[in-house]
């Protein structure tokens, strides 16, 4: 076993990368601000290029402004030499990322996206390099110095690189009033499609699924209304008017009073004014509810009106929860 101090190495490479993020705070500018305005108004897609870490950068810049509302994908500047430049289009801004300014995989193709007229983005640490000089806007990721001590691998500039591709798409995604419902339809499978599109009308029993009792009713056929039903509640309406529900909480709480099942009328012991939610709430905001009700099913309202039920287990099933 070695002694090394690997937790204060990680400390110190944490408070380097932290200072360099910091830094690159101070410089944010009007080439910012101007770099934000001309991706704003593109008519086709943000192509994001690099060789290398930064190329890895690149195509984690890509795919985030892509799911925030700015169409983008990564170009490798290498295949892009051999035929994949025909992705790039005249509507198009390119983004090249190059520390050094100075990437030949990128400076090669220069001449062409000239003649192209396509924008140029470029994201380096030297403003007197060939990418920089031959771009429209130039944004600064020099570090003061790596977190790797070998001042060799990119650390902080890696991450210098990545927080100001997340500037900039958050910028654009504020700026388009980018929503949540927005993000999801770019995110539909899994967990996170889920919450952010499913609806309770996409989830609720209706019809002769919904339970129903008068408030004239005896508890006696209440119950048999809940159990043939089996959401442990069963709603109270007066016409088409919920008025109330019970539960099987209600229930032991009369049968506690020693009430009588077969004489009990439900407008006397039914719960009025029940927590319900609106059919067009998204089912996240259903468990939200249920959690700090501290209940298993909801009622479905339209206005006044009952016109479905909700339980846990549909959250469950549907993998909101």
């Amino acid at each position: 076993m070695t002694d090394f101090d690997f937790i204060a190495s990680a400390k110190r490479t944490i408070e380097q990368e932290a200072l360099s993020v910091a830094a690159l705070g101070q410089r944010v500018n009007g080439n910012f601000a101007r770099a934000c305005q001309l991706m704003l108004g593109c008519k086709g897609r943000v192509i994001v290029s690099g060789m290398g870490k930064s190329g890895h950068m690149g195509k984690k810049i890509a795919a985030t402004l892509a799911s925030t509302g700015t169409p983008a994908f990564f170009m490798h500047p290498g295949e892009a030499s051999h035929g994949d430049l025909g992705m790039l289009t005249r509507d198009d801004i390119l983004l090249p990322i190059s520390y050094s300014g100075n990437s030949s995989e990128l400076i090669t193709l220069l001449p062409l996206i000239k003649r192209l007229g396509v924008p140029m983005i470029a994201l380096t640490a030297n403003p007197d390099s060939t990418l920089a000089k031959s771009c429209d806007i130039h944004l600064s990721i020099e570090v003061e110095r790596e977190a790797c001590p070998l001042a060799l691998a990119p650390t902080s500039s890696a991450t210098v690189t990545t927080v100001l591709g997340d500037a900039l798409a958050i910028a654009l995604l504020e700026a388009r009033g980018f929503t949540a419902e927005d993000f999801a339809f770019s995110h539909p499978g899994g967990t996170l499609g889920r919450k952010l599109l499913l609806k309770i009308e996409d989830l609720m029993h209706t019809g002769p699924q919904l339970p129903i009792s008068s408030p004239e009713d005896c508890l006696s056929k209440a119950l048999l209304e809940m159990s043939s039903k089996g959401f442990g509640m069963t709603t109270i309406l007066e016409g088409e008017k919920l008025i109330g529900i019970f539960t099987d909480g209600d229930l032991r709480r009369q049968i506690d009073k020693g009430i009588d099942i077969h004489s009990a009328i439900m407008r006397d012991i039914m719960t009025p004014n029940p927590t319900t939610i609106a059919r067009d709430t998204l089912a996240a905001e259903a468990l939200k509810v249920m959690e700090e009700a501290k209940i298993t099913a909801l009622v479905v309202t339209e206005g006044d009106r009952a016109c479905g039920i909700l339980h846990m287990h549909d959250l469950l099933r549907a993998g909101v929860v």
